[in-house]
């Protein structure tokens, strides 16, 4: 007898079942849960599911099912609940009283109480090979998702080391072994100009992480800014304790990266701390960097001297401040290319940096 919440009483009675063969199910379900880290409660979460959807199906979506799951015992059993009542209406949700105590006379029946009839899966006539075998692949993939998915939030915004597996000679896409499974690190997030190889281990910066139940899991990112800091703070100690500040970074992956520094501490120099002794650090940092190109920005809170040290590698004559968003910079003639850069990289990295409008002119110029 099994007593429900609602006060009534449930009458179990077992059928001649041919059960399905589960001993190999768990062990297969607990081979799953060592080898891929997809716990054997999800999959028996997903199998319940999968044997109550039969069962609707097959039973024109009437609700009265049990799965009961004892993992102990190793077995899964589905019963069909119905109502005892004097005069059946509906077979699937009723059983008739005098049916009942002409079968068990010795077995004491109430109406109105419910009766639990264990049925045989096996007669589940939806619920084919295929499609069991359909709902054990998907509840892997998916419980391979969450756990991905856990790993990867604990490590949002950081920077890991991945193996390149495979390489899309089309797209640019490269297949990434991260240590949590497989991932894309796409063409679109890589430094351009730089060739992945298999076999070769690169940092990844992970960007985001997708909580949906489809689309890719993480997006991984060699490009942003936010890989950059993470470099620095993985190759900077200073940085890490704190005494060095990274106030800022502007960067057009591929070409050149501008990162504003600032010490806490007197004693300690930041941009000599990001460059290391005879450039041990940042050349750590460079090395990953495809050939991109860093500038080390002393910050100040002056925007005069700000935008002067952003214009770098250029020297500076002198900078006036137009108004409190834009900033006018003099420089030597000779020094008017280097400031502005190629294509106007540098003087539009400066700006972004230092987030002012800057006017760039040469001293041959006149007064201004």
């Amino acid at each position: 007898m099994i007593r429900r919440s609602s006060g009534h009483t449930v009458s179990m009675r077992k059928k001649n079942s041919q059960q399905i063969d589960i001993g190999e199910m768990f062990d297969a379900l607990e081979a799953l849960e060592q080898t891929r880290r997809v716990p054997v409660s999800y999959m028996l979460s997903k199998i319940e599911a999968a044997l109550t959807s039969a069962y609707h199906k097959e039973f024109d979506n009437h609700d009265n099912v049990r799965i009961v799951i004892d993992r102990e015992a190793r077995s899964i059993k589905v019963y069909q609940i119905k109502t005892i009542v004097e005069t059946v209406t509906d077979p699937i949700l009723e059983v008739s009283y005098a049916e009942l105590h002409k079968k068990h006379p010795r077995t004491k029946y109430q109406i109105g109480t419910e009766y639990a009839v264990e049925l045989n899966t096996q007669d589940f006539r939806r619920l084919s090979a295929g499609a069991g075998k359909s709902v054990i692949v998907q509840g892997i993939r998916e419980g391979e998702r969450a756990v991905a998915r856990e790993s990867y939030e604990l490590l949002r915004e950081e920077i890991i080391n991945a193996a390149v597996v495979d390489v899309d000679a089309e797209t640019g896409d490269a297949v990434l072994d991260t240590g949590n499974g497989q991932a894309v690190l796409h063409a679109s997030e890589q430094i351009p100009g730089e060739i992945l190889k298999p076999g070769q281990v690169v940092m990844v910066y992970i960007e985001e992480v997708n909580k949906e139940s489809i689309g890719q899991v993480v997006t991984l990112s060699r490009n942003k800014s936010g890989f950059v800091r993470r470099m620095f703070e993985l190759q900077i100690p200073e940085i890490v304790d704190g005494v060095v500040l990274i106030r800022g970074i502007a960067r057009e992956a591929g070409n050149r990266t501008k990162i504003a520094v600032e010490s806490r501490d007197p004693n300690v120099d930041a941009v000599g701390a990001c460059i290391g002794n005879r450039g041990e650090r940042i050349n750590k940092i460079l090395e990953e960097m495809a050939g991109e190109k860093i500038d080390i920005i002393r910050f100040s809170e002056s925007p005069e001297e700000y935008v002067s040290s952003a214009l770098a590698p250029a020297q500076v004559v002198s900078v006036t401040m137009v108004s409190d968003r834009m900033a006018r910079a003099v420089v030597d003639p000779n020094q008017l290319s280097l400031a502005i850069g190629k294509e106007g990289q540098n003087a539009r990295l400066a700006a972004k940096l230092t987030g002012l409008k800057i006017d760039i002119h040469s001293s041959a110029e006149g007064e201004f």
